[in-house]
């Protein structure tokens, strides 16, 4: 599901950080030069024009641009009878405020966002972190990859329009994305490629105030869910609406507690949840299992946001399988020597 966000401010407040200039300073690296121009490239202005890339299934059941919000249930969203949540602020804090965030990235000549989140990569102390989210965040096959592709974690009620040090933790920039080969091949997002559409992005170090922080070892990361996995599971789905009610700016999430999931009508290898989530979600986490996501460190990831119906109130994601397990570590390497992956190096 694909989803949509004046005036400028001098260089160096958007930034939060300053390299190096002065007579005997140790010269700025390429890594560092590429992260500060990325960051440069949000400027209030860019922020501000930020939409999400939103699809539904229309009644026909093809996959659309969505030009307008989902309708809204009855009762505004929030718990059910049956214990279910389809749409509340998460207030617990915890892990999975800080482990999850907001996507700022550019595509086809748009800025645009979308939710996503930290995954292991097997260390905590090798200089860089990995970011699961959609696949239509990373990749289109009208516009190609994304460029300046920014993570910012712990986003829930930060300032709108300063993506660095104003934050809670400030921003992580990719340096690498990637995508399955069958989500590339097949154009992106469309109808055959649904069951596909997650990516991953490798960011270097980060923080507030320059690169000086491994994200993964600042707020911890989620494993992977792929495998023994049913409709009858507890899912919490996470993401930054910022359409209708929404704002982009708060945490929300659903979890279909009480409720079973629900298989796409159309056949793909998705799940859906009663959820009134909407654009800017794509890509947050579906964190598996009953257990409080706030104090439990050890979640895992099963799926991420995708896609909605026009016609019906259900958020529906990809299944995670053993592909998925291998493009995020082809990400990780950057080898992509399967045919499982497809990933790109950000220059």
């Amino acid at each position: 599901m694909r989803f949509r966000l004046s005036a400028l401010v001098a260089l160096g407040l958007v930034l939060g950080l300053a390299i190096p200039s002065v007579v005997g300073a140790k010269p700025a690296s390429s890594a560092d030069l590429q992260r500060a121009r990325v960051i440069a490239y949000w400027t209030p202005a860019r922020i501000a024009s930020a939409v999400p890339r939103d699809f539904v299934r229309d009644a026909a059941g093809k996959l659309v641009p969505n030009a307008k919000p989902p309708g809204t249930p009855g009762g505004g969203g929030g718990g059910s009878g049956d214990g279910s949540v389809k749409g509340a602020s998460w207030t617990g804090d915890g892990f999975i405020e800080a482990r999850s965030g907001r996507v700022l990235f550019a595509m086809g000549g748009g800025n645009w966002i979308c939710s996503a989140s930290v995954v292991n990569d097997g260390s905590t102390s090798n200089g860089y972190s990995t970011i699961v989210t959609a696949g239509h965040c990373v990749y289109d096959g009208s516009d190609g990859w994304a460029t300046n592709w920014i993570f910012i974690p712990d986003f829930d009620d930060a300032p709108v329009y300063s993506p660095c040090s104003s934050t809670a933790l400030g921003c992580w920039t990719a340096t690498r994305l990637g995508a399955n080969a069958d989500f590339v091949a097949g154009g992106g997002f469309g109808n055959d490629t649904v069951d596909v559409d997650y990516g991953f992005a490798r960011v270097g170090l980060g923080g507030k105030t320059g690169p000086t922080q491994e994200l993964d070892a600042l707020v911890g990361s989620y494993g992977l869910k792929t495998s023994s996995t049913s409709l009858s599971d507890q899912q919490w789905a996470f993401g930054y609406p910022a359409e209708g009610k929404y704002k982009g700016r708060d945490l929300i999430y659903c979890t279909n507690v009480g409720a079973s999931l629900i298989a796409d009508p159309y056949g793909s290898n998705t799940w859906g949840m009663a959820c009134n989530m909407n654009g800017g979600s794509s890509g947050g986490p579906w964190v598996h299992g009953p257990s409080n996501p706030g104090t439990d460190p050890g979640k895992l990831v099963a799926s991420v946001n995708s896609y909605g119906y026009s016609s019906l109130t259900y958020m529906f994601g990809p299944k995670f399988n053993s592909e998925t397990t291998t493009v995020h570590a082809d990400v990780i390497d950057g080898s992509a020597t399967t045919g499982v992956s497809s990933v790109r190096n950000l220059p």
